[in-house]
């Protein structure tokens, strides 16, 4: 499992979202908005990790999830870009590897592909108590 943490820390830069419908066109969705965005900012070297790992994400979200929308997130600055894949149920949980949370399974092979290329990565759950959504997230730096 993904380290349960905090989410990064940025220091400036831009930040832009996306949300689409949770369907089987969501990763196609994804990819080409953090391709098109990482190359108009110049970090064109990353495009192809980031490409791979944000369709994990979304896939993980659309297969393991029932939420109605996922939201994709990019916060980008000089020296780096960070994404974030938000759905609206807290307790799916990304396994690599396939081991099993009891909340879902997976083969986890794609979750050790974000791990091999990602600088970072987690996964913060937000709503205190009462958890309303997660962000599994994962950062590439120049």
């Amino acid at each position: 499992m993904p380290p349960v943490s905090p989410t990064p820390q940025h220091h400036g830069g831009e930040s832009y979202r996306l949300v689409v419908p949770n369907t089987a066109h969501a990763p196609r969705l994804a990819r080409d908005f953090i391709s098109t965005l990482l190359h108009v900012s110049g970090y064109t070297a990353l495009v192809d990790d980031a490409r791979l790992c944000v369709t994990e994400l979304v896939t993980n979200a659309h297969r393991h999830t029932r939420t109605r929308q996922i939201r994709v997130e990019a916060v980008v600055n000089r020296k780096q870009a960070t994404v974030y894949v938000c759905d609206s149920n807290p307790w799916a949980l990304p396994v690599p590897g396939g081991v099993s949370t009891g909340v879902v399974q997976e083969d986890g092979q794609g979750l050790r592909l974000v791990e091999s290329l990602a600088r970072a990565w987690g996964l913060t759950i937000y709503g205190g108590c009462t958890p309303a959504y997660k962000a599994v997230w994962f950062t590439l730096a120049r």
